[in-house]
């Protein structure tokens, strides 16, 4: 090697450029990760044109452009996907077109897309309106009747889901409750008296107001007798109730202020509604509020035992070879498979101390388990233990890293050790405990694994938090985005219909993360400025 090059070598300018190019490429494929996310995931909103294509053959096909791609094993050829919907009618939501064969494009103005409670969407064209077996309208004066009688419709069914969930939930809550005391005093061997009777009165106008509710509910559906009739490709019709219809729109008429006010209340939909159709539709509101819940539960947990173990380890543990092997053992736990702590969780809240509860304060509900089964607490805890270790090593870090002359100059000014702990060590290290706690939550709220077996579902009937007493119900198994996008992008039947719902929801989750994150580290900064401040 010439002297010029060994000196360049020696200079380690190769290494810098090394390091540049790492650098670079972490962060272009950190942002060609996010621009992908952010792309599909806002995109899924914005309506899009329905084209009616004709093909050579005369055969008509109406739907939405959703992709083009060329053709496998033909040069310059190409084929466009499109998104028919009318599962019911035609089988599938999409299907593939060779652009050779397409002999005609049209956008016509009077193809309505309809969004249902079921089948997904429906794309054709209005013909009737019935009440009953009675044509109330035809052609365009449909559109015109179906627009006034859409918003009763949607009353009702908001109606009947109101009194399903709400007055008959909360009927058969009461009930449950009062079974459950009944069946307690049979277990011990009191099967009358003065409390027995009590209890057996109060059921008495819950079963009536039970079947008030079930009229009212029959009655509700008795009056759902409008439909539509709407024609798709190939001649096929629908007659379609409009109890199930949640929305109409004609996108190839549509201007852009109209599709922008189309955009924002489909994305609040998003955010505040109910998932439908196996999640492939639908709002996302249960999975975040079980996410959030569960990431504040966990952090409730994991701060305080995360910081007593440091500080232990730190400032009052002899410093030996005992200390060194668990240091070891706590940093090795981070990278145990969190697969792992969901058995774990498995074996010793649910099954253990979960099984323990139910024998001791709700035996009356055996075999039936209460908290012998999955659920937010336990998923919560299961995953305090996972991020423990983050936050161990955190503070311990910024612990080491707090000049011993603060000890020193606290003691010399006759403070005791935990004066000196509590008023001058926790709170120089509390920006370290923080920076633990954001990296512990930005974790917790990503994994999937060990909350596929500790609480997490599919659908929760129920919130974790309601107005039924005692409000916050730790027992209850609750969604979260995590698994809400493992399940709609693997586990669905129609993966070509959940994967917009996917990008979405992993935006969603994205965002949550980044906004928890920005919260704590905002609070960081201000305790760091606030110390620093006071130091001088």
């Amino acid at each position: 090697m010439s002297a010029r090059h060994k000196g360049v070598w020696n200079g380690g300018e190769p290494f810098v450029w090394l390091t540049g190019g790492a650098l670079t490429l972490a962060l272009l494929l950190v942002v060609g990760l996010i621009t992908l996310i952010v792309y599909n995931g806002m995109g899924f909103f914005w309506p899009k044109a329905v084209v009616r294509l004709t093909l050579s053959d005369g055969t008509v096909m109406t739907g939405q452009l959703v992709d083009r791609e060329a053709v496998p094993g033909k040069r310059d050829e190409h084929r466009i996907k499109l998104k028919v919907a009318n599962r019911d009618l035609y089988g599938a939501d999409f299907q593939w077109v060779d652009e050779a064969k397409v002999a005609k494009r049209e956008y016509p103005p009077d193809t309505a897309v309809i969004e249902r409670t079921e089948w997904g969407l429906l794309i054709g064209t209005i013909k009737e309106v019935r009440d009953g077996s009675k044509v109330i309208a035809v052609g365009p004066a449909a559109w015109a009747e179906v627009q006034k009688r859409l918003g009763e419709s949607g009353r009702v069914r908001r109606a009947i889901r109101a009194i399903e969930k709400g007055e008959i939930g909360a009927i058969n809550a009461r009930q449950e409750a009062l079974r459950l005391k009944l069946k307690g005093l049979e277990v011990k061997g009191i099967t009358s008296g003065r409390e027995f009777e009590a209890l057996q009165k109060q059921l008495a106008p819950l079963q009536a107001q039970y079947q008030a509710q079930t009229a009212r509910l029959a009655e509700l559906r008795k009056s759902q007798t409008e439909t539509m009739l709407v024609t798709g490709d190939g001649g096929k019709e629908k007659d379609l109730p409009l109890a199930q219809v949640l929305d109409i729109r004609f996108p190839n008429t549509m201007g852009l202020l109209g599709k922008t006010g189309y955009y924002l209340g489909h994305l609040w939909e998003f955010v505040a509604g109910e998932p439908r159709e196996a999640n492939t539709e639908g709002g996302v509101f249960p999975a975040i509020f079980g996410t959030i819940l569960m990431v504040i539960l966990m952090s409730i947990v994991v701060t305080p035992l995360g910081v007593l173990a440091a500080f232990y380890l730190r400032e009052y543990a002899r410093q030996g070879t005992f200390v060194s092997i668990v240091r070891i053992a706590v940093n090795n736990l981070a990278g145990v498979p969190s697969i792992v702590f969901g058995v774990f969780g498995l074996g010793f809240f649910i099954y253990g101390v979960g099984g323990f509860i139910d024998r001791l304060f709700f035996a009356e509900a055996l075999p039936t388990p209460t908290f012998g089964t999955g659920g937010i607490l336990w998923a919560s805890l299961t995953l305090a233990l996972l991020t423990v270790p983050v936050v161990i090593v955190a503070t311990e870090e910024g612990l080491a890293a707090i000049p011993g002359g603060m000890r020193e100059a606290s003691l010399a000014l006759s403070a005791t050790k935990l004066e000196t702990a509590l008023r001058v060590v926790l709170p120089a290290v509390m920006p370290s405990i923080l920076t633990g706690l954001i990296l512990a939550m930005a974790r917790a709220a990503g994994e999937v694994a060990p909350l596929m077996i500790t609480g997490v579902v599919k659908l929760a009937p129920s919130l974790p938090i309601d107005g039924q007493w005692p409000f916050l119900h730790f027992e209850r198994k609750f969604m979260h985005l995590g698994f809400q996008i493992y399940d709609t992008g693997f586990q669905s039947p129609n993966v070509d219909a959940a994967r917009p719902m996917v990008f979405a929801t992993t935006l969603l989750l994205l965002a949550i993360v980044v906004l928890l994150n920005l919260f704590a580290i905002a609070t960081r900064n201000r305790l760091r400025r606030k110390y620093a401040t006071s130091a001088v």
